[in-house]
């Protein structure tokens, strides 16, 4: 569909719609050109001319599960490095330039990829391209930029997670769920590994992962699909393919028993993740266990908020999400106590929610909430030009085909109430449950 506000308004008035119509509906499209230039660099091209920018976002298939143990946080500590500026774009000019153009820019670094992104009016398109093929091709890494930034990243560290109840216990339950997988350290990495890096570690990092033909290229918006393919070529066709190594990660086997953690730290209230190992991005029932976890979990509205904060009123939260990394993913659901309550009870709550899941089909108008919520959120999200780009790239980077996000919606309306009953009984198993908790020192 062209209309994304009449998407959206579809997918919010879904239970009146017929199906004919609603078929209809869900069949999204909007225009996209992709091709791989000769030193392998994947680019995807959205021409969209409804107001005069452009969402300009240059991935890299290399995350924090590409690091090893001892240098862990490498990817999120290159992603700051990338703007210290390279050989013609220096660190002194770098964000000056950004913003006397106008140009908005941040990046991400993720478990499997690291993104970086500009909004930007279309008539500074050349001027940015000019600086990102610098920085992928003559990034500095000077020891004096890294040396500052350590600290930057230490205090980082400290605020997403050292002094952030949600931070530790994510950690622990990533350590706990996947003990000889490359996800179970946090992507921000350890301190002590975080404090020792060097020019020269990141730089053998940065010269094995950026490169052309491990990146992929979107650009939405403002422009004419003819001229930006040749400014392309131009400016991305000198820079040279590297060969990249073999990745081979271990598989994580299930676990064979239930295991809890906790761990006490200087916070106020008690908190806990129960989770349950599942499926990677794109399997067929990770559109089941999406559903399932906004039953249970998604708003004010959710079955646990509705029990635990509002009726048994011993949380302050409660929520729940399916998380799908690259090849391996979890249930979780995380709650946070009130002060002076304990676990248990709140643990037993989720779990009764999650055994009716098992046990009991879902009415039609429950799910159908689930359906309207999940699916909202996903055209919401597919309503600027930036919002597109990050779609193309990411299905592009994690699924290996873009085209994956115009089928998405069509395959969550197909999810019955016998399909999250399905994937209760086979994923949500007593003898594969994992918690972990977070309780105060006194």
């Amino acid at each position: 569909m062209r209309s994304w506000c009449l998407a959206t308004a579809f997918v919010v008035s879904l239970l009146i719609l017929p199906q004919t119509v609603l078929a209809q509906a869900l069949k999204l499209d909007f225009p996209v050109e992709k091709y791989t230039l000769k030193n392998g660099l994947t680019v995807i091209l959205h021409e969209d001319h409804s107001v005069p920018m452009i969402s300009y976002h240059t991935w890299y298939r290399v995350g924090s599960r590409d690091e090893a143990p001892g240098v862990t946080g490498a990817a999120h500590m290159l992603e700051h490095m990338m703007f210290k500026g390279a050989k013609k774009y220096t660190g002194k000019d770098f964000d000056k330039i950004l913003h006397e153009n106008g140009i908005m820019n941040n990046a991400f670094t993720n478990y499997d990829y690291t993104g970086y992104y500009e909004n930007l009016p279309s008539s500074k398109l050349e001027l940015i391209m000019d600086v990102e093929v610098d920085r992928m091709r003559d990034l500095a890494i000077n020891q004096a930029d890294l040396t500052s930034e350590l600290q930057v990243v230490g205090e980082e560290r400290r605020w997403r997670i050292d002094n952030n109840p949600p931070g530790l216990l994510r950690e622990l339950m990533m350590s706990t769920l996947f003990q000889v997988s490359n996800y179970r350290w946090p992507v921000i990495g350890y301190m002590d590994d975080i404090q020792a890096y060097t020019s020269e570690k990141l730089r053998s990092f940065y010269d094995r992962f950026y490169v052309p033909n491990n990146a992929v290229l979107v650009i939405a918006g403002d422009f004419k699909t003819a001229e930006i393919k040749k400014m392309i070529d131009k400016y991305y066709g000198k820079l040279e393919a590297k060969p990249l190594e073999e990745k081979k990660f271990v598989k994580e086997p299930l676990p064979t028993k239930a295991q809890r953690k906790e761990q006490k730290w200087d916070v106020q209230n008690s908190s806990f993740l129960l989770g349950y190992p599942t499926v990677a991005a794109g399997h067929p029932d990770s559109f089941a266990l999406d559903l399932a976890a906004s039953l249970i979990g998604s708003g004010t509205s959710s079955r646990l908020h509705k029990k635990l904060v509002y009726q048994m009123q011993s949380a302050t939260s409660a929520a729940a999400y399916s998380m799908n990394l690259a090849s391996e993913g979890a249930f979780l659901a995380i709650v946070s106590m009130k002060p002076g309550f304990g676990t248990k009870s709140a643990e037993k709550q989720v779990e009764n929610e999650l055994n009716r899941l098992r046990t009991q089909v879902v009415s039609a108008e429950e799910l159908q909430k689930a359906k309207n919520i999940v699916m909202k959120s996903y055209v919401d999200g597919l309503t600027t030009i930036s919002g597109k780009a990050e779609a193309l790239a990411l299905n592009e980077i994690l699924l290996g085909d873009y085209t994956k996000l115009f089928s998405d919606l069509e395959k969550y309306n197909a999810v019955t109430a016998k399909d999250i009953q399905a994937v209760a009984k086979k994923y949500f198993n007593p003898k594969t449950q994992i918690i972990t908790v977070l309780q105060p020192k006194k």
